[in-house]
């Protein structure tokens, strides 16, 4: 479900780190990347691939790097619990990772009825992974 409330900034921030506190934090080992394909060639469907989108003409997926050239990500992920008002989260969490670590983020969200709905994958840089969670460490005991 997608929340609308009506709050001040400041407790924004407060129900929000509420919110990464409560919620179900994943992080995946190894380093990830972004693969294409063009639209008649869509890729085969493995557990081992996190997401798969899709713009007009391009496949897009997020595999384990093996030997790929492309950008490496660290990932980790977040299902939140039923009815827990996350609206602002992906914003909120990406500035604060912004203010941080100096870093941006790629955020792929997805949906699964039974753990809360709506659940996120972020990405960063995976030269980051250690100080990203640092960071998610300290936002979930209140830092």
């Amino acid at each position: 479900m997608v929340s609308i409330s009506q709050e001040s900034v400041g407790e924004t921030d407060r129900r929000l780190r509420r919110v990464v506190a409560a919620a179900d934090l994943v992080t995946f080992d190894g380093e990830w990347s972004f693969f294409e394909a063009p639209l008649d060639r869509p890729p085969v469907l493995t557990a081992e691939l996190l997401a798969v989108v899709r713009d007009d003409d391009r496949w897009s997926w997020l595999a384990p790097s093996g030997a790929s050239e492309g950008e490496r990500f660290a990932v980790f992920s977040f299902h939140f619990p039923p009815g827990v008002d996350n609206s602002g989260f992906v914003g909120w969490l990406a500035t604060e990772f912004k203010r941080r670590l100096g870093t941006g983020v790629f955020v792929i969200c997805g949906q699964n009825s039974d753990r809360g709905g709506i659940y996120d994958y972020w990405g960063c840089p995976a030269q980051l992974r250690a100080e990203a969670a640092e960071v998610l460490a300290d936002l979930r005991t209140g830092g």
